[in-house]
């Protein structure tokens, strides 16, 4: 309640006893009027109080409820429009996209797999440069998801940005895998790794190959029917091992031949540029 005796006659201001971030905030009015009775206002949350002197009592009205924050943008289940006209933007590979790959001596995908290429793409920094952008498709459906970004430089090292890769904001990410070979080309084998650079460092051994953007894709990736040899790129680091080794077990269990690399190095990638 507000102590409406502690002030004189006249308009005053004080920290709401109901909304009041501290003594500084100052956004209840109070005034007191000649003969002693005040009415006390907050012009945010709404609280009033009254009192009169004669009765001795005060009748405060609560401050209103407050306004709950909208729930986060639900995510999309598919590809926006937005990533869809993005898609649509992107080139096929070539200049700076072909030199990044071919400096980090990655095997070039096809023209038809879901890599491409954007001389001139947006990071959410400001930052504006070449990108490789992949299409993320559900596992099982092919149905599209999101899109993977990564700014490139053609030296092979990813542009001077953080972070230089993102997904879609708001995108469903999970089930999804970036088919670098298409449908068409898998028929009973098919080869796995998390990062598309590790997919196409495989891709020198086996084709063809997808990548499954990171370790819990990777690790829960569903059996697909037809594929009876899985090859799994697998990243020397405790989530990419576990990841691997448990998409091993399950397909395996299910009848799938299946196997799976191991290298000093973190990932095959890395493997191939200590080679070079």
């Amino acid at each position: 309640m507000v102590n409406f005796d502690a002030y004189d006659i006249g308009n005053h201001r004080m920290s709401c006893p109901a909304c009041g971030r501290g003594p500084r905030d100052k956004t209840l009015g109070v005034t007191i009027e000649a003969d002693g009775a005040g009415v006390a206002h907050c012009f945010r949350c709404a609280f009033t109080e009254s009192y009169r002197p004669e009765r001795g009592a005060h009748l405060t009205t609560p401050s209103k409820p407050r306004i709950k924050a909208a729930p986060p943008t639900a995510k999309h289940d598919t590809l926006s429009n937005y990533g869809r006209e993005l898609w649509k933007d992107c080139k096929p590979l070539s200049g700076v996209a072909l030199d990044y790959l071919a400096a980090r001596r990655c095997r070039i995908p096809p023209a038809d797999g879901d890599l491409r290429y954007n001389v001139s793409l947006k990071h959410p920094t400001g930052y504006v440069g070449p990108a490789l952008v992949a299409l993320v498709t559900d596992a099982v459906t092919s149905e599209p998801l999101s899109l993977h970004r990564t700014w490139i430089r053609a030296d092979g090292r990813k542009a001077d940005v953080d972070p230089p890769r993102l997904l879609l904001g708001g995108h469903r990410k999970q089930g999804g895998v970036i088919r670098l070979w298409p449908d068409e080309a898998v028929t009973v084998g098919l080869g796995i790794a998390e990062g598309i650079e590790s997919a196409l460092s495989l891709a020198w051994a086996y084709v063809p190959v997808w990548a499954c953007i990171d370790a819990g894709n990777l690790k829960a990736l569903p059996r697909l029917p037809g594929i009876e040899s899985l090859t799994i790129g697998a990243d020397n680091d405790p989530a990419g091992i576990d990841a691997a080794h448990t998409c091993a077990q399950r397909w395996a269990a299910d009848g799938c031949e299946v196997f799976m690399t191991k290298q000093a190095e973190n990932d095959l990638n890395d493997v191939l540029k200590e080679a070079a």
